[in-house]
């Protein structure tokens, strides 16, 4: 199978430091999937390598001649996929914008019927929990269904090196253990619903909402004549 970890910050400066902390979380995810799961592959998607303007256009909102290709080509990686990985810091008790730009570009019916797992990290003492929380109801209404287990990884900076790999002195056996409950999770619904998918296409059976918002909307009841 084919995940996609997309990674939740692009603020390229200190303090605090260092820099881009979550791309030492985002490498550590990937050798400790590498390690359990190395029959499936997991993709790295960094918000720095998308232009996406400061005009605010989502994917689904162009022609299809018009659509920019990395738009284009992102859309189709996001469908093609089996699961997600979400690493975000905590920003005023809430998750990256930068994370919940990218995705915002893009309907919830490219990542619905699949899991996901939220990742979170700090500086400090509270590992991004409170972002966390957030994630949840957001990723839910993307149809990105998050599993019950999460990461939180306070001190990031003292946990992982750059290259994602525990630094000396910590106990990489535990973090070994930390991390591979939530993505077995993953990979155990991600199977799930594969096979699922295989037999029923569910965007057959319940059709998406493409033409308005207030599809979305219960019956009305008429009101009595006076």
């Amino acid at each position: 199978m084919q995940f996609l970890m997309f990674v939740g910050t692009v603020r390229d400066s200190t303090p605090p430091a260092p820099a881009r902390l979550g791309v030492r979380v985002s490498r550590a995810c990937e050798a400790f999937f590498a390690r359990h799961f190395d029959t499936h592959t997991v993709g790295l998607i960094d918000p720095l390598d998308y232009e996406l303007g400061p005009v605010f256009k989502p994917h689904f909102a162009y022609t299809k001649s018009e659509v920019p290709a990395p738009l284009q080509t992102l859309a189709e990686k996001i469908e093609a996929a089996d699961g997600y990985i979400m690493v975000s810091p905590e920003y005023n008790h809430s998750m990256s914008p930068a994370l919940a730009n990218l995705l915002n570009h893009f309907g919830s019916s490219l990542f619905a019927y699949k899991p996901g797992v939220i990742v979170t990290y700090s500086a400090g003492q509270w590992g991004g929990m409170r972002a966390a929380v957030a994630m949840r109801t957001f990723l839910a209404e993307l149809g990105c269904l998050p599993v019950s287990a999460m990461i939180h990884v306070p001190h990031a900076q003292d946990v992982f090196d750059e290259d994602g790999a525990v630094q000396s002195g910590g106990d990489a056996r535990r973090w070994q253990a930390y991390f591979g409950r939530p993505l077995a999770q993953m990979v155990w619904w991600a199977e799930a619903a594969q096979a699922q998918r295989a037999r029923i296409d569910p965007h057959e059976m319940v059709r998406d909402f493409k033409r308005d918002p207030s599809q979305r909307n219960a019956p009305r009841t008429p009101k009595p004549e006076a």
